[in-house]
């Protein structure tokens, strides 16, 4: 699988691009399934997400192996992957949609934040939520969840090919948190789609203006050889 650096640029270009816009660009490029499902922002407030994946992998927990006597020393694929991942990166855990026990808790989190990370993501739930809810900081889950990890969850591979809320996440790819979600972008596509999901957000800022204003659909939204020329005067006051 090819990949490519996504730019500085285009990092920028998607902290002004939604979710719901760049679904729509990787459909025009053959991808449905790109969308996280069942996450939520826990403070709607925070600053977009956008980062590489970095990725955990939860397996269900065995009695006899996952007890508290795990955490200790420095290996433990948890916290392990808490310290590694690097900064500017989005940790993104698969707990098999298992919000019953917490994917990580806000210790763990703070410690994300405080390394410099994007942002972090399950399909889980996370403890200590109300915390976690008043950091400035994206994160992502099903619901909270009290119980500690041990009960539910054996962490397993750090940075392998995961599966998150049924989307694919592979190491590397963009992963781009909004107030509405979360979308995987193949790592491969994402500066063109950064590109072009930047251009439609411009256009739909302008859509949005003229249909506050009182202007009809047809031919705005999709734009006709008229509205096209109009937004090109338009675009360049556009910031």
């Amino acid at each position: 699988m090819t990949t490519t650096t996504l730019t500085a640029e285009n990092r920028e270009k998607l902290k002004r691009v939604s979710s719901a816009t760049l679904t729509t660009a990787l459909f025009k490029r053959g991808f449905r399934n790109v969308f996280i499902q069942d996450v939520r922002p826990l403070n709607p407030a925070a600053p977009r997400m956008v980062g590489e994946a970095f990725t955990l992998r939860y397996i269900p927990a065995r009695e006899d192996i996952d007890h508290l006597g795990m955490f200790e020393g420095t290996q433990h694929p948890q916290r392990r992957a808490v310290e590694d991942c690097p900064a500017g990166h989005v940790m993104v855990i698969d707990s098999r949609k298992d919000a019953r026990a917490a994917s990580a808790g806000g210790i763990l989190v703070s410690r994300l934040m405080q390394r410099g990370v994007a942002g972090v993501v399950t399909d889980g739930g996370f403890r200590d939520s109300p915390e976690i809810a008043a950091m400035a900081f994206p994160t992502y889950h099903n619901r909270p969840s009290a119980p500690t990890n041990l009960i539910r969850h054996h962490a397993l591979d750090i940075n392998a090919p995961i599966g998150c809320g049924d989307v694919p996440v592979y190491p590397g790819d963009i992963i781009v948190g909004d107030g509405e979600g979360v979308c995987v972008v193949p790592a491969h596509l994402a500066n063109e789609v950064a590109a072009e999901a930047y251009e439609q957000t411009a256009y739909e800022d302008f859509v949005e203006e003229r249909v506050r204003a009182g202007q009809g659909i047809f031919g705005l939204y999709p734009a006709n050889a008229e509205t096209k020329a109009e937004f090109a005067k338009w675009r360049p006051g556009w910031s």
